[in-house]
């Protein structure tokens, strides 16, 4: 079988010659897990919100548009719709203009009007707190909900974006590409408790730490947990100029690395 792991009765087969076992695999998972924690106590939903809906709305903002512009244009957007029924009977030509710099803004226009509406027909105005009928509502598929559920109504989820399924695909946590089957696997790894900050901590450490491109494998605090390392440059200064985001330097230092090797504009940079 091609690939970089293979699984044989209960047996992970990770190249080069590495052999390890679910349960070796579950701890070294585990293991990492800690390591993100001590790494990124920061760790939060980076889509400003006060509400359930707010949130929703940002979430189904967030596609294919970074957090920050999303949080740049969701302060007047929350202060013109208020409410479901303010969404459901919103004039079309306003709300897109209002949401335009986000990006594909007539089709996130369609969805906020739809979403307003279903959620004023069916739940009283209120975004419900159920994963059934999340996924059922215009613009939620089944990771938008998981964050819905995780940070407006404090039930554990796993948030499977791009962050979260590259990195636990670089660390052979799963070789599943599925987003759903991800989602299980990885969940079954950790407390049900764990997984909504679980799930910040990867995509918090994706965005600052393990870019897509080029990681920052010289400046990271999982070196020896990572079968991985060494996709991006290993040599401290070189990987520290790789480090983005407000605690960059601390993220050095955690990793033994000297936080003056960090560029100043690295600490200013938007995560990606």
């Amino acid at each position: 079988m091609s690939g970089r792991r293979r699984r044989l009765a209960g047996v992970t087969i990770s190249s080069p010659g590495r052999v390890e076992t679910d349960l070796g695999r579950t701890r070294r998972a585990r293991r990492i897990g800690r390591a993100l924690t001590e790494a990124h106590p920061d760790a939060h939903c980076e889509l400003d919100h006060t509400t359930a809906l707010e949130l929703a709305v940002a979430t189904i903002l967030s596609a294919q548009c970074t957090d920050k512009k999303v949080n740049e244009v969701t302060p007047k957007l929350f202060a013109r719709y208020p409410t479901a029924a303010d969404y459901a009977g919103a004039d079309r030509a306003e709300l897109e203009e209002l949401i335009r710099p986000t990006g594909f803004y007539r089709n996130k226009t369609d969805s906020l009007i739809k979403l307003g509406q279903a959620l004023t027909e069916r739940y009283d105005g209120r975004v419900p707190g159920r994963l059934a009928d999340l996924v059922t509502l215009p613009g939620i598929g089944r990771k938008t909900a998981n964050v819905i559920l995780g940070n407006a109504f404090d039930v554990p989820g796993i948030t499977v974006d791009t962050h979260f399924q590259r990195l636990v695909q670089r660390w052979g946590l799963t070789i599943q590409t599925d987003p759903v089957k991800i989602e299980h696997e990885i969940g079954a790894m950790f407390p049900k408790r764990e997984w909504t900050m679980l799930s910040h901590r990867i995509i918090f450490h994706g965005r600052r730490v393990c870019h897509a491109r080029k990681p920052a494998c010289g400046a990271c605090t999982l070196t020896r947990l990572c079968p991985s390392y060494g996709l991006g440059p290993t040599e401290p200064a070189a990987a520290a100029k790789l480090l983005k985001g407000p605690r960059a330097r601390d993220l050095a230092v955690a990793a033994g690395v000297d936080p003056e090797l960090v560029p100043a504009q690295a600490v200013v940079a938007e995560a990606p």
